[in-house]
């Protein structure tokens, strides 16, 4: 199964009103990032273990870690939570730019370092999730 096919039965799984919001945002994402690379991780570990809940992502970077290894990853990611949606802004060097920035402005949502998360797209500002997501992909760490 191809990465667009997994996205697809990924949204097709949630709950109708939660499917409904994923779908639009991810329209939302790809009309803002037309030409990025897509992603779908499953949440698993390579045991087959689950760790995280299964993310779109968006773009790519590369991410280097402490031990001097690499990977790619995405820059841009969303996953359905308990109560709605996370949306992943990855590699920002300045980890109080998205509170600082969009907290007070977005609406209806909590911002940490690196995560917007919100109950659905009617309590945000579309227009300031477009801000973050370009300033995201825009100042990406790079090595």
């Amino acid at each position: 199964m191809n990465v667009k096919e997994q996205i697809k039965n990924y949204i097709a799984s949630q709950p109708e009103q939660k499917r409904d919001e994923m779908l639009a945002l991810h329209k939302f994402i790809l009309k803002l990032l037309p030409k990025s690379k897509l992603w779908f991780l499953d949440g698993k570990n390579s045991e087959n273990k689950t760790v995280s809940n299964p993310n779109i992502g968006y773009g790519s970077y590369t991410i280097k870690y402490a031990d001097g290894s690499t990977r790619e990853f995405y820059q841009i990611g969303f996953s359905a939570n308990t109560t709605g949606i996370s949306l992943y802004v990855m590699g920002l060097k300045d980890k109080t730019h998205l509170s600082r920035a969009y907290g007070k402005k977005i609406g209806k949502a909590s911002v940490t370092s690196y995560c917007i998360k919100f109950k659905t797209l009617k309590d945000i500002n579309l227009d300031i999730l477009e801000e973050a997501i370009r300033y995201g992909v825009e100042h990406t760490r790079l090595l």
